[in-house]
């Protein structure tokens, strides 16, 4: 079973438990020194660029499986936060 049908499968996560997945990848991004705010009542992170720009606003979707960000076209598994930042931090580098 794919991770989406598992996260179905268990339920969907609450915004609560949303905005904790979110907390620790924030938390994992500080450790890297790339500055990223909690927004809308923890339902979103902005991730700032380290050169002028837009910034990325990631997301849990997915039934609580992934972490979004690039209009859902970039994602990486919630239950890898340290992961997820890396490749945000390379991302947000470009």
């Amino acid at each position: 079973m794919n991770s989406i049908m598992q996260a179905v499968a268990n339920g969907f996560p609450s915004n609560a438990e949303e905005g904790d997945m979110l907390v620790r990848l924030r938390d994992q991004l500080t450790k890297l020194g790339v500055n990223a705010e909690l927004r809308d009542n923890n339902t979103a992170l902005m991730v700032h660029k380290r050169e002028p720009g837009m910034p990325v606003w990631v997301f849990v979707g997915f039934g609580g499986a992934y972490y979004s960000w690039q209009t859902a076209e970039q994602r990486h598994p919630t239950r890898d936060p340290e992961g997820a930042a890396k490749l945000l931090a390379e991302y947000t580098a470009r």
